[in-house]
């Protein structure tokens, strides 16, 4: 993409991971998805887009991925986004992936995100947050929040989502094992457990879980209980990352990627370099909670050449 950014107005973003601080599973929906309550983090685990833009007679859109996924979501958002925008022209995506797929994290959404964030401003147009949001939530049930950031509430599919209070800036590790799970498998597992007893008392153990406005040091994950029995090595990885002193330690939507938090500054990359986390074929990347205020400075900064005042979303510069 280097060689072809000639005429292309562009800009590097950072598209954040997230992490589920309490994930509880309602019941299955008449529409196929699932009743979810959920409270989204973002951390500072990121992919990098570099995301360009000229107006043109027809629509091209080139990613540079060295992945190659498959659908990628951040082709797709684009397409979303021209539509939207009533437009066409030329998008190109350069990709750099860090953010590991398949293990929980909503790599894929939060590049998504950003192509709805980046592209109608270098396109000198915009898109009001409500419309970004049905857009996002057409792309995929995580990809809303990403268009918030901070810590959130999602209900509903989990792309309803209501902001709760900043975080301390807490320290964290997250640890990435070579291991793929599927999460329609996982909810098919868990389906047959949610009965109608369970539900209210969930609902009112998340209700109070909110309130309190806190990470707990048990939250709870509803998938774990039917991944680590599919999956126990998941498990003992979650045993060792307790081990190492972090609270809590809980895995990441439906899996396969553990966190756990600590209390002290530099705890946990004291841990990380002390070895107290005996690897095999697992990836460990430190990371902080980013709160709703540091999401949108980055997001401000980012974009600083093609904005004039810090709204959000970010609005244009070259909005007529």
């Amino acid at each position: 993409m280097k060689a072809g950014r000639a005429g292309l107005r562009c800009a590097r973003v950072r598209a954040l991971a997230k992490i589920n601080l309490d994930l509880r599973v309602i019941a299955k929906r008449p529409d196929g998805y699932h009743e979810l309550r959920t409270i989204f983090q973002t951390i500072s685990l990121a992919d990098t887009l570099v995301i360009g833009f000229k107006p043109g007679r027809r629509t091209v859109i080139e990613i540079e991925d060295p992945l190659g996924i498959p659908g990628n979501l951040a082709v797709k958002a684009a397409e979303c986004a021209l539509d939207a925008l009533g437009i066409q022209g030329r998008v190109a995506i350069g990709l750099r992936k860090r953010i590991p797929m398949g293990a929980g994290l909503g790599g894929g959404s939060s590049d998504a995100a950003a192509v709805l964030l980046a592209l109608p401003v270098l396109a000198g147009r915009v898109l009001a947050l409500p419309k970004l949001c049905e857009l996002g939530a057409a792309l995929g049930s995580d990809v809303p929040f990403f268009l918030l950031g901070g810590t959130a509430a999602g209900i509903g599919r989990g792309s309803e989502l209501f902001p709760l209070a900043d975080l301390p800036r807490r320290e964290g590790l997250l640890v990435a094992p070579a291991l793929h799970v599927s999460t329609a498998e996982a909810y098919r597992r868990l389906s047959p457990h949610l009965t109608v007893e369970l539900q209210e008392s969930t609902i009112f153990s998340f209700q109070s879980l909110v309130w309190d406005r806190g990470v707990p040091n048990d939250p709870c994950n509803d998938f774990e209980a039917v991944v680590f029995e599919q999956h126990p090595q998941l498990a003992d990885l979650k045993r060792r990352l307790v081990r190492t002193g972090a609270r809590p330690v809980l895995m990441s939507g439906s899996g396969s990627a553990i966190f756990g938090l600590f209390r002290e500054r530099g705890a946990a990359r004291h841990a990380l370099g002390a070895g107290r986390i005996p690897l095999a074929d697992e990836r460990v990347f430190p990371f902080s909670l980013v709160s709703r205020a540091r999401y949108r400075s980055q997001w401000w900064r980012a974009l600083n050449e093609h904005i004039d005042q810090r709204t959000w979303p970010p609005r244009s510069r070259y909005a007529r």
